[in-house]
């Protein structure tokens, strides 16, 4: 934002403020394992919806299998919440109970 500094050496001479202005706030968008899932639906979800290559994909799927749970991205709050609609909705559609969750980075 500028401001006009009026004094009488540079009168009408605009100066930028400098604000406190932070990033947004980012959150993780998560997969959840669960026993019904199959594998390769995942490899789509991850494909489809985080732009992941086939071999990126299969990875982050068998750190979900493996671990419980596996990164798709960190995206600020909004991104992140379309995204998980976005995965909930694929995954009722095709009647798979996949969980996607975000939680703050």
């Amino acid at each position: 934002m500028a401001t006009r500094k009026q004094d009488d050496r540079n009168s009408g001479v605009l100066e930028t403020e400098h604000g406190k202005i932070r990033p947004p706030r980012l959150y993780k968008v998560l997969l959840l394992n669960d026993d019904f899932t199959p594998m390769d639906f995942v490899i789509v979800v991850l494909e489809k919806f985080f732009g992941f290559g086939r071999e990126q994909a299969t990875l982050i799927m068998l750190k979900v299998h493996r671990e419980g749970r596996g990164l798709c991205g960190v995206y600020p709050r909004d991104v992140a919440a379309t995204k998980v609609d976005q995965v909930s909705a694929f995954a009722r559609q095709n009647q798979h109970p996949l969980a996607c969750v975000m939680e703050e980075n």
